[in-house]
């Protein structure tokens, strides 16, 4: 038998074993689609969103019309972010709520944090993170005249508690990280890290794009301040989906909102001359719901809680450690290198491999149906989504990786 054979074998044998197996059929599937990797960019679509969106459209927005906002519109976001704090984010009620865009809520909540911390002059971050958590701290430290204070990551590693105590001191107002990596995958730790920040005084938000609906956090638990994420990864709300936010119930009374919207205030329909802003987690909000976005959003979080989202967990664990053993018996002869932890307790759901003739490579695998994403500088970022992904289908993407990496290879100029 060959290592494709072996490795086929054991893939089956896995997905045979899987307790989560049955939840890939209530994904939609996609024409052409052989091996789709790239759920940490762009979850599936769930058969039941498709159903519930055509609903929504005749029976609500159609049947109800403009009534629907005093049924239970306005009330969704808050009651969504309820249901995704107790699904995968150990949040407890009232802390969490949907609402505008990832970027625009990390500069809500960074503003916020700031205004906070008076007297404070530096925000701290790492070099590593995504463009949008650098560009926005670098232009809210323009606005406020605040200094950015850069935490060094390992490649193909991320931020420590030893780096972030090394950064952070009696100046720093806001610690901004990711818990998984955009690009290493790496896994934060996250408790220890936000310790460490409020040892020093400061505030921390912590980014979950990358983690939300794969790897379980506990918010309240790790004492956090802030948190943000977006839904169109492993909670599969669709493109351009609305993001969520978390602000710990401590902070609720001092959050000074820096985008005031009519729906944000204690009385949206008074029209009052004047700001004040509502109660609770809703003063986040600024305006109109996007109540079309979050229906994809409601489908998958139930889906997550009915599974479990340690057992999600565990599965995903299970993925990336069979995807990890594929990529050494067939990439790694062909010089491609792991850019992502080795230990499953410090990885997300996702890998990085590395290869200078990934770029292209990544652009014939697409025309073949074999969908994972580059990332510069040399990188293929494999995305394995727990509840609509198979081991097998994880071992057709490496081996097509091989096949094409080979094929060019052979023909250098293709």
């Amino acid at each position: 038998m060959t290592e494709v054979d072996d490795l086929l074998l054991a893939a089956k044998e896995l997905d045979a074993a899987d307790p989560l197996a049955g939840y890939r059929d209530r994904f939609l599937e996609a024409g052409g689609v052989r091996s789709y990797l790239d759920g940490n960019s762009l979850g599936r679509p769930l058969k039941s969103t498709a159903e519930h969106l055509q609903q929504f459209v005749r029976e609500q927005w159609g049947g109800r019309l403009i009534r629907g906002w005093d049924e239970q519109w306005l009330e969704l976001p808050g009651l969504i972010g309820d249901a995704l704090g107790a699904a995968a984010l150990g949040a407890a009620p009232g802390q969490c709520i949907v609402a505008d865009s990832t970027t625009v809520l990390l500069y809500k909540l960074a503003r916020a944090a700031v205004a906070a911390r008076p007297g404070r002059s530096e925000i701290v971050l790492d070099a590593d993170n995504f463009p949008t958590d650098r560009y926005v701290m670098e232009g809210i430290a323009r606005e406020c005249g605040l200094t950015l204070r850069w935490v060094a990551a390992d490649y193909n590693g991320g931020v420590t508690p030893d780096a972030v105590a090394a950064a952070v001191g009696p100046r720093t107002a806001l610690a901004v990280f990711s818990h998984v990596a955009y690009r290493s995958g790496f896994l934060a730790d996250a408790a220890a890290i936000t310790q460490t920040v409020h040892d020093a005084g400061g505030l921390v938000l912590w980014d979950l794009c990358h983690s939300v609906g794969a790897v379980p956090a506990q918010l309240d638990a790790w004492d956090v301040d802030y948190a943000v994420g977006c839904s169109y990864k492993y909670l599969n709300g669709g493109p351009g989906a609305p993001a969520w936010a978390y602000v710990a119930q401590r902070h609720h009374e001092d959050f000074v909102q820096p985008i005031q919207g009519w729906l944000g205030s204690a009385d949206p329909f008074g029209m009052a001359q004047g700001f004040e802003p509502a109660a609770g987690i809703r003063r986040l909000v600024s305006g109109t719901p996007p109540v079309l976005g979050m229906i994809a959003m409601q489908d998958m979080i139930g889906l997550i809680s009915e599974a479990g989202i340690e057992a999600v967990r565990a599965k995903s664990v299970a993925l990336t450690e069979y995807a990890l053993s594929a990529v050494d018996a067939l990439l790694a002869p062909l010089g491609v290198t792991v850019a992502s932890p080795r230990d499953a307790s410090r990885r997300g759901s996702h890998i990085t491999i590395d290869h200078p003739s990934f770029k292209a490579v990544t652009a014939a695998l697409w025309e073949q149906g074999i969908i994972p994403d580059y990332r510069n500088p040399e990188g293929i970022r494999l995305g394995l989504s727990p509840l609509s992904t198979p081991f097998e289908e994880t071992l057709i993407g490496v081996e097509a990786i091989r096949v094409e990496l080979s094929r060019q290879g052979r023909n250098p100029g293709s």
